[in-house]
């Protein structure tokens, strides 16, 4: 099977902002993008995108889940770029029509069809290093995916760094390509050395979160997380599971949470741990890797409230549980 996001629809939409206005949204070939080579992106990283899923019900019809909040973040993560603001309406509708476009290709649950909006600055200026490129472009990819379990449910294993950061603390609310790339090194390293599937950034002992997933400290009846502020994304799977989380009446502590009171807590029996995030939900982590030692987190294994929580959300995504929260949006 095809590795997740590398199978694309063979046509996106599209459209360019001149430094005035906004194109009129065009379908393209998805392998058609023309950039000068001096491009601002290019050279300077201006660059954001999102990632959001469309779901088949089982009477045909096709949702997209929470793109309301996505477009919000879109739009936030290109102003913090200073990229030309977007317009969120004629964003939506690029989303809607383009998924409308290939309803017949979304697959079934656990499948989905997997979106990618994306916004590059696109002014050939290679002087403007500091300077914002005033011309841009948005284009939306479509990617159909599977189960993303499919290979088999396992925790992960996740290197403590409470040296490093994922990226300046001032970026991290941003969704930008820049922070990936900076967080790919260690990400890299980790696996090389100590067989760990992410990296836990905990600058200065502060938990925070991976490389790619927003991180769930699950402790009874208790999930304890990171306050939200500008250092971390602000994920919309973390928003959703925390919400559901309380609505079955567990206790949601947004707060700092420290390297030595999570390793505390990991040793407890019934202890869990997961990273959140649009591709998996909820993955759980097992094992914790901190200074060359090894924590179990729990028994180790797979948590049943992470497996409650995220079976919760997939009910609500693929139609057989009540919408109460207005989170699907129909075509």
């Amino acid at each position: 099977m095809a590795a997740f996001g590398s199978v694309f629809m063979p046509e996106m939409a599209i459209s360019w902002f001149d430094g005035s206005d906004w194109s009129e949204t065009q379908v393209v070939p998805s392998d058609s993008l023309q950039l000068h080579p001096g491009a601002h992106v290019l050279h300077y990283s201006s660059t954001c995108f999102e990632g959001l899923k469309a779901f088949r019900h089982e009477d045909g019809s096709i949702r997209i889940f929470r793109m309301d909040r996505n477009i919000a973040r879109f739009a936030q993560s290109s102003h913090l770029l200073a990229l030309p603001a977007i317009d969120e309406a004629a964003t939506e509708k690029m989303i809607r029509d383009i998924v409308a476009r290939f309803a017949d290709e979304v697959p079934e649950p656990p499948g989905s069809m997997y979106i990618r909006p994306t916004h590059i600055g696109t002014e050939p200026a290679i002087g403007k290093a500091a300077v914002p490129s005033l011309t841009s472009c948005q284009y939306v990819l479509l990617s159909p995916v599977g189960d993303y379990f499919a290979g088999g449910d396992k925790a992960l294993r996740l290197l403590v760094d409470d040296q490093g950061m994922r990226c300046p603390p001032h970026m991290g609310m941003v969704k930008s390509g820049g922070n990936y790339a900076g967080a790919l090194r260690p990400i890299m390293k980790a696996r090389a050395e100590y067989q760990a599937d992410q990296v836990l950034f905990c600058p200065g002992g502060d938990v925070q979160e991976t490389g790619a997933a927003n991180f769930l400290l699950i402790d009874g009846d208790e999930i304890i997380t990171k306050a939200l502020d500008e250092s971390f994304l602000h994920g919309v799977t973390r928003d959703s599971i925390l919400t559901l989380a309380r609505d079955k009446g567990m206790k949601v502590s947004e707060r700092q949470l420290t390297v030595e009171e999570l390793l505390e807590r990991a040793a407890k029996p019934g202890c869990e741990a997961a990273l959140s995030g649009t591709a998996a939900v909820l993955a759980p982590v097992g094992t914790l890797i901190y200074r060359g030692q090894e924590f179990s987190i729990g028994d180790g294994g797979i948590g049943a409230t992470t497996v409650m929580l995220r079976q919760a959300l997939n009910n609500i995504q693929w139609g057989k549980a009540e919408d109460t929260h207005g989170w699907l949006t129909s075509l």
